[in-house]
């Protein structure tokens, strides 16, 4: 295969914006100047992966490198990233030029290994075998392994990548060193993924705090420090044990976010919740779930928590109809005696009710909190990579700012279309 680099155009005041009636928008088609508008406005949109929000220095430079790769714009800016000051690709662009090349890749991904095969298009003989097992993992200390799962969190005690989707991971790690052992030549000098650098990355293999390809560190005596034009990142909501155990009832997962629970610190009753919701879905009828929720009820556990021994419930065999209220109870009024305080929906809020006292603006925080944790969830089974952009640009204030009306229903468009 025959790759072609475009001459850059002879600058000239009167040209258009893009020249050629085919193609993607490239530099190619553009004089300096008429580029650096192109840049400046397209740093205005929120659309855009966080490094490069109002900075169109960074947006030339990437156009610039994506060019010298063949890349389009937009797979540029949604593909190339700049940790610790090197370009890296993610492992699917890396995968997707090899293949571009000619040569021929075959990967066979597995829970616990991945492996990847590299034929070369100008040397059929030659062929590059990568595997990469949870064991490869362990010793490079990406991770560890509990009850044979792996087990990996941050600083901050949370599950990492590693944790969460080890088969992606990888996947993203062997197809990054079989394109680097077998044909470096279509990296063009990117030859690691984000991950790789240290940079935090999602399932996707994309990075979630990037460095500004634009920003040096300003040095001094002591240390290195990043500007940082959009502040810090938000703070990772917390994990909902509770709704992820009703959510399924595979009992590896099961097993998993009970651990997670345990690993997190939480309380007892917390605990009890939980092995309430497992109860539940080994119940073989209605009945059965309805002895675990009178048996809730008896120790005054918080409403919300009856909801969800009553939803699995009306999965079962022999489920009644909901029935109304009684007219001397007013709905989503705690039992008799129940302690004051949010409902646990996360390990954080079920310490916190260990001792809070309710009052109206603390109620309607964590509503709020607790729809944010729903929204997420959510928005992470269905895959969704730019939540807060889509929802600031729906209801026009941040996840963080918005009431608890707003964030349950965006979350209920999530959900419903996840279903459809």
């Amino acid at each position: 295969m025959t790759v072609t680099t475009l001459p850059v155009a002879t600058p000239q005041a009167t040209a258009p914006a893009v020249r050629g009636g085919a193609g993607a928008l490239s530099l190619a088609h553009m004089t300096p100047y008429e580029a650096w508008q192109f840049c400046e406005s397209l740093a205005a949109t929120p659309l855009l992966p966080d490094p490069y929000r109002r900075q169109p220095a960074s947006i030339l430079w990437a156009m610039e490198y994506g060019r010298a790769l063949g890349l389009d714009v937009v797979t540029t800016i949604t593909t190339i990233h700049v940790i610790k000051g090197k370009p890296t690709q993610s492992a699917d662009l890396m995968l997707g030029r090899a293949r571009s090349a000619g040569h021929r890749v075959r990967i066979k991904s597995e829970r616990r290994q991945c492996v990847v095969s590299i034929q070369r298009h100008d040397d059929l003989e030659d062929e590059t075998v990568i595997e990469w097992t949870l064991d490869d993992a362990v010793t490079a200390e990406l991770c560890t392994l509990r009850n044979n799962k792996p087990y990996a969190r941050d600083d901050k005690g949370r599950p990492t990548p590693w944790e969460k989707f080890p088969r992606a991971m990888l996947r993203a790690r062997a197809i990054a060193e079989a394109v680097r052992a077998a044909c470096p030549e279509v990296l063009h000098g990117a030859i690691y993924t984000p991950e790789e650098l240290g940079a935090v990355v999602d399932q996707e293999g994309n990075p979630v705090i990037v460095e500004r390809a634009d920003a040096p560190p300003m040095q001094t005596d002591v240390t290195v420090v990043q500007s940082t034009p959009n502040g810090p990142p938000p703070a990772e909501a917390p994990r909902d044990y509770l709704a992820e155990a009703v959510a399924t009832v595979d009992a590896d997962q099961l097993a998993a976010i009970v651990a997670g629970a345990q690993a997190a610190g939480a309380p007892a009753d917390y605990l009890a919740c939980l092995g309430d919701v497992l109860d539940a879905h080994a119940a073989e009828d209605a009945a059965g779930v309805r002895r675990l929720y009178d048996a809730a009820k008896a120790r005054n556990v918080h409403p919300d928590h009856l909801d969800r021994l009553a939803a699995i419930g009306a999965t079962k065999p022999g489920a009644k109809a909901p029935q109304q209220d009684a007219p001397d109870e007013t709905p989503g009024t705690p039992p008799a005696g129940a302690e004051a305080g949010p409902a646990p929906y996360s390990v954080s809020d079920a310490i916190a009710a260990e001792g809070a006292v309710s009052t109206p603006a603390a109620d309607a925080e964590a509503a709020a909190a607790r729809a944010e944790e729903r929204l997420r969830l959510a928005a992470s089974r269905a895959g969704m990579q730019s939540l807060d952009a889509d929802f600031e640009r729906a209801y026009g204030v941040p996840i963080e700012q918005a009431p608890a009306q707003q964030i349950n229903a965006m979350a209920d468009m999530i959900e419903k279309a996840a279903q459809t």
